[in-house]
């Protein structure tokens, strides 16, 4: 089947996660942490996602603020800022606002005007993606915001790729998954989409039972595997 749907993660994909910690940095009040706010953006990403999976398999759900707030105590303390209550609080302000990548507005442009459904498929609650989308003004190319808090529980979990089926009526081989989560992007694959992992970072695939069918490195080749 053509692809039809073209759904994304909301965190590292479109949004760039990196860029709280980065611009707090830039800020004579948080010079603090110029010179190490890389392994705290890296901290703060990797507990976030460490919590949520904890909290999935033992049905402790919780909404994503709090898991992006835990995440953030977690990494303060690790780099040695844990007592800067300022620096938190900008901090947390700061991931309200996180810019989209360069090439997600026009890539996003060409999927609509080619007539395809898209949407965010991510463990953001409902308020934090409006959030990021408005920041990043992309509203207008978006079809739907699709939150797990509609089904309580994070990802990878089966029954949050079901939202896509669910929202736009469409078939599992309809729709390409883009995610910069390379678990997430194998998850789905076994899930039955057809899947991008954009890897920014260059890392290894996971080892997992499945793998992502496409790798890419930004977002700017999404349009062409949509067929567009």
């Amino acid at each position: 089947m053509p692809i039809t749907t073209c759904i994304f993660d909301a965190y590292g994909t479109l949004f760039d996660v990196a860029a709280a910690a980065r611009q707090a940095a830039s800020e004579p009040d948080f010079s603090a942490i110029k010179d190490d706010w890389p392994a705290l953006a890296e901290h703060w990403r990797l507990k976030q996602l460490q919590y949520s999976w904890l909290r999935a398999i033992t049905n402790a759900h919780c909404d994503f603020w709090q898991v992006t707030q835990e995440g953030l105590d977690w990494a303060l303390e690790k780099t040695g800022h844990g007592g800067d209550a300022a620096l938190r609080e900008r901090l947390l302000q700061l991931y309200w606002e996180l810019g989209a990548y360069a090439e997600v507005p026009a890539m996003l442009q060409t999927l609509k005007a080619a007539g395809l459904n898209t949407g965010i498929l991510s463990n953001g609650s409902p308020a934090m993606l409006r959030g990021a989308v408005d920041s990043a003004g992309i509203d207008g190319a978006l079809d739907a915001l699709l939150s797990v808090e509609s089904v309580g529980i994070f990802k990878p979990d089966a029954r949050i790729y079901d939202l896509v089926g669910q929202t736009f009526g469409c078939a599992k081989d309809e729709v390409l998954f883009v995610s910069s989560n390379g678990w997430d992007a194998g998850a789905a694959t076994g899930y039955g989409f057809t899947t991008a992992w954009v890897n920014r970072a260059g890392d290894p695939v996971d080892r997992l039972p499945w793998t992502p069918a496409h790798m890419l490195t930004d977002l700017t080749g999404i349009p062409a595997l949509a067929g567009v």
